[in-house]
């Protein structure tokens, strides 16, 4: 089983959801998704085992046999090369690694070449598998480390991905696939106009989800009336703790060292379930 731990911004608690649940669920795998800035080694502190670059293929013009057709540059929609002083000019930054521009040409004026774009890492914290990205500096986009993040472990049974923050290209790479959605909001309402971004993500792609309330204070109800609305069950309550910040601030698991939370969690996981079960009953009854 899949499951995707989202938030509509950063900072809401993605992280803390995650790797909580990867670490009281036996044998699970966690995978970081959020490949710009990967947090879950700070808590799991994984001894690395196995690492791995990630290559894209882009062009790379060979200006003796060019024959300024400008057929390439006709096919790319992604301005990833232009015409300029007579010679086509690449900006690999720009391209997706399509490989029409090579097609296009008659003339066999572009080959394509290897380009780093980051790496991947894999290793074990106890019994959780852990995989991570990192993508280089200044690189527009992860969607191809993620891709080869989710390939590396999809034989893994029981999967926590700790997604990107917001409803970008990556999100959506990573929830692609995945049975059950946790959304993680903060019971503001700048917090749940965030979260109904990525609600409506669920529904575009049809998977089941339920929310966890960061940072809960008693008698703020913005949160449980947004679910209730749109019919999302609460699947945890994590109270606006000193005690909590501290810990996650030394990057400690809060489940490892709070008992109740341990439960809460567990419990969590047994609520999603029950959600995920009844989706299925109700989905084959239509």
């Amino acid at each position: 089983m899949k499951i995707c731990v989202l938030s509509g911004k950063g900072g809401a608690g993605k992280t803390l959801v995650a790797v909580n649940l990867a670490y009281v669920v036996h044998d699970s795998a966690y995978i970081d998704c959020d490949v710009e800035e990967p947090n879950g080694a700070i808590f799991l502190k994984s001894d690395i085992l196995k690492r791995k670059p990630v290559d894209v293929k882009v062009p790379e013009a060979i200006s003796e046999r060019c024959k300024g057709c400008r057929k390439c540059i006709q096919f790319c929609k992604f301005n990833a090369l232009a015409f300029i002083k007579n010679k086509v000019t690449v900006f690999p930054e720009l391209c997706h690694s399509c490989g029409g521009c090579v097609k296009a040409c008659d003339f066999g004026a572009l080959k394509e070449i290897e380009r780093s774009i980051g790496v991947i890492e894999e290793g074990v914290a106890g019994d959780v598998r852990f995989y991570h990205g990192i993508l280089n500096h200044n690189e527009p986009t992860g969607v191809a480390i993620i891709k080869e993040l989710l390939s590396s472990a999809v034989h893994q049974d029981k999967t926590i991905i700790d997604c990107p923050p917001g409803c970008s290209c990556s999100v959506m790479e990573s929830i692609d696939g995945c049975d059950f959605c946790i959304l993680v909001t903060e019971p503001t309402l700048f917090g749940i106009h965030n979260m109904n971004m990525v609600y409506e993500l669920t529904k575009l792609f049809s998977i089941p989800c339920g929310v966890v309330i960061n940072k809960a204070i008693t008698g703020n109800h913005v949160a449980h009336d947004f679910c209730r609305e749109h019919n999302i069950p609460i699947l945890m309550e994590i109270p606006f703790s000193k005690e909590i910040a501290r810990l996650s601030s030394e990057g400690l698991i809060i489940s490892s060292k709070l008992s109740d939370c341990r439960q809460k969690f567990l419990d969590m996981h047994h609520a999603m379930m029950e959600v995920k079960a009844n989706e299925a009953v109700s989905h084959s009854q239509r």
